[in-house]
């Protein structure tokens, strides 16, 4: 069985496209080999910044012959209907064959359809592949059609078997398939040709390509984290450069650079997103007074200086991009020392949050006093909360963040230690942001929590009050990232935040009784990830204290460790049980069973028992529900699991006498009212 390789050689392409390119590549190749009929044992796609490279094991070496059976017209079937089946068919009439059916005669064809060389399939799938490329941008060149990422220079294209490799004919708009590969483009420009797999990656290397973009980001891991020991400091790990930085050198050798003494006082998120964003160089730190001191570049060849001139002309256009940081942040600090914190935010007064909403100055104001109001409520000083909002975003008019703006809020806790904050209210300007995500931390401090809340609350209360809520998958302004923010932060801080109430102080107009739903849906993807069902919660939506998330998920996750469990899964079926016969039977009778269940009139030990049970569970679950220890009260309920069972199959609830009727169905009353005390369990699916 052959092995294929491909190999697409190229101008660079950008480094965030290859990883795409490698997934598009292999998928369209093999999704059209199989649906030709080869089939394959296994099947790898590479990049570099010049090649997209696919190999291809144990492919079959033809596509087998098949033959189709088609069932056409009745034998009695006017002739234009048999001469359109011939057509389709491709057959003549002493081709067909007589079946008989149940309704009759019909012909039959048998299509025969030769199997086909591997080679020629492999031409027409690369070809198509080629010519019809997902990429996100893509450039013609030249006289040809041929659209391409970058300019398309050569075609490896090969099946390799134990007789040898056979080159694929493949001609696309004069670029012919062939055996030969490009090695480094400076270290080595030289042609050479491959018969197989293995010996394409030995001569890449040997001619300085390392192919696989994992072992280009270890080996730059590696010999950037032993330089860096070496001297006693540590790289600042950042996996999405990593990756980038391996998808721009074949050959990737590890420099290490120094950083003028005039930027030293920069802070380090300065330095290392100003290295990052404009050099991609990577962070070095001292680990212990947490300074970056030293970077880390990656060049893409090796030199006979062992990479002086490139250190050298790449410190040269790093002191320019320190310098304009340096200049920023001293522009910045002027302000501040001579002006205030406060005075920084005056500029928002002429920025547009949303023409509905006002400007950022009107927006900052609104969450300064909704953050007085929550302030109690977390734990924090209201003026210092109030504060804290009002400068939180002042850095967003700075020089700084304007040239950085992943710098929010990281910038304004430097700047308010400047100004002689507190730290309480610099951490407020740093996490009012956070969680800006599911995995992000969550601040705890109080001023950050109330300052974070307000933020979010007032972005929700002013988007429902001008009727802007997500539609589908839209929402422009991320108000489900806000309401998860929010969810996170009460259940993060275990806070009780009356959300009815909180939204009441936001912005005036906004349907609270909708957002709270809006809430809940949130709140049901949040807890889905912990395994906990849409019923359950449903079940406990409908009880006191649904705008308190805290105390909601307390009760969901009780319900659901309760039904996790053989008593509490039997459980709702009797609880279900007794709910119909008595649904019947208050439909029937025209009244409710909810009261009057005289254990004097039971005649029977199951009867009595399930007396005794409830009492017993009444006396249990009243008071913790009264203290909230749902857990308890849940136990108490699954409790009822054996009584209640015992109880269905010795009793007879419709008894002949009418007396013992209404006193058993005022029992199942009873079970009903205890159970829904808890939860709805009507609403459990199941």
């Amino acid at each position: 069985m052959p092995d294929l390789l491909i190999e697409l050689f190229s101008e660079e392409i950008p480094a965030r496209m290859q990883k795409r390119a490698c997934e598009d590549l292999k998928k369209h190749v093999t999704d059209g080999l199989v649906e030709a009929g080869l089939t394959y044992a296994s099947a790898g796609a590479f990049a570099t910044p010049r090649r997209l490279a696919l190999s291809v094991e144990g492919l079959l070496a033809a596509s087998p012959t098949t033959v189709e059976e088609r069932k056409g017209p009745r034998v009695d079937a006017p002739a234009k209907a048999l001469e359109g089946f011939l057509r389709g068919a491709g057959v003549t009439k002493d081709d067909l064959d007589v079946r008989d059916e149940k309704k009759g005669q019909v012909y039959v064809a048998k299509i025969t359809k030769q199997g086909r060389p591997a080679a020629d399939i492999v031409a027409e799938v690369l070809e198509k592949t080629i010519r019809n490329f997902p990429w996100p941008k893509s450039m013609r060149w030249g006289n040809g059609s041929l659209k391409w990422v970058r300019p398309l220079h050569s075609i490896l294209c090969i099946l390799t078997t134990e007789e040898g490799a056979e080159v694929v004919p493949l001609d696309i708009d004069g670029i012919k398939a062939g055996n030969t590969v490009f090695g480094h483009r400076f270290m080595s420009p030289k042609t050479f040709t491959v018969s197989s797999f293995e010996a394409y990656t030995t001569k890449l290397k040997q001619n300085f390509v390392m192919l696989d973009a994992a072992e280009r980001a270890e080996h730059i891991w590696h010999d950037a984290t032993n330089q860096a020991f070496a001297q006693g400091l540590e790289i600042v790990e950042d996996a999405g450069l990593l990756a980038e930085v391996a998808g721009l050198v074949e050959w990737p050798v590890v420099l290490m650079g120094d950083i003028a003494a005039d930027f030293m006082d920069l802070p380090p998120e300065v330095l290392q997103t100003s290295m990052k964003e404009h050099q991609k160089f990577f962070s070095v730190r001292n680990p212990k007074t947490g300074r970056i001191e030293k970077f880390v570049t990656v060049a893409n060849r090796e030199t006979a200086d062992n990479g002086a001139t490139i250190l050298s002309g790449n410190q040269k256009v790093l002191f320019a991009r320190l310098s304009d940081a340096k200049f920023f942040w001293e522009n910045d600090i002027r302000t501040i020392e001579r002006d205030g914190m406060e005075s920084m935010s005056a500029p928002l007064a002429n920025v547009t949050f949303h023409n509905k909403l006002g400007s950022q100055a009107d927006r900052i104001a609104r969450i300064a006093a909704l953050a007085r109001e929550i302030a109690p409520i977390v734990g924090a000083d209201a003026d210092e909360a109030e504060l804290a909002a009002k400068v939180a975003k002042a850095d967003l008019s700075s020089e700084m963040v304007y040239e950085f703006p992943e710098l929010q809020g990281i910038m304004g806790r430097y700047y308010a230690k400047k100004a002689g904050l507190s730290d309480a209210i610099a951490d407020a300007c740093r996490d009012h942001y956070s969680p800006l995500g599911p995995s992000d931390d969550v601040p705890t401090e109080p001023v950050s929590v109330a300052v974070a809340l307000a933020d979010k609350l007032d972005t929700l209360t002013g988007f429902w009050a001008i009727d802007e809520k997500p539609t589908g998958s839209k929402d422009p302004f991320a108000l489900r990232r806000a309401a998860l923010g929010v969810t996170r932060l009460v259940l993060g801080n275990d806070l009780r935040l009356p959300l009815l109430a909180t939204f009441a102080k936001g912005n005036d107009g906004a349907d609270t009784t909708d957002l709270l739903s809006f809430f809940h849906d949130r709140l049901k993807v949040f807890l889905k990830d912990e395994g906990i069902r849409h019923d359950v919660i449903d079940a406990c939506l409908v009880m006191d204290g649904a705008d308190d998330i805290t105390l909601l998920v307390k009760r969901a996750r009780a319900l659901s460790a309760t039904l996790a469990t053989e008593d509490g899964q039997n459980l709702i079926q009797g609880f279900k049980r007794a709910n119909n016969i008595l649904s019947q039977a208050e439909e029937n009778d025209g009244v409710e069973y909810s009261y009057g269940a005289d254990i004097k009139f039971a005649e029977m030990d199951e009867e009595r028992a399930l007396f005794a049970a409830l009492d017993v569970a009444e006396t249990k679950i009243k008071p913790a529900m009264a203290s909230e220890d749902f857990t308890a009260a849940m136990s108490a309920m699954a409790d009822l699991r054996g009584p209640v069972d015992a109880f269905f199959e010795a009793v007879q609830v419709n008894a002949d006498n009418d007396v013992v009727r209404r006193n058993r169905l005022n029992l199942l009353g009873r079970i009903r009212d205890i159970c829904l005390g808890v939860a709805d369990l009507t609403r459990i699916d199941g």
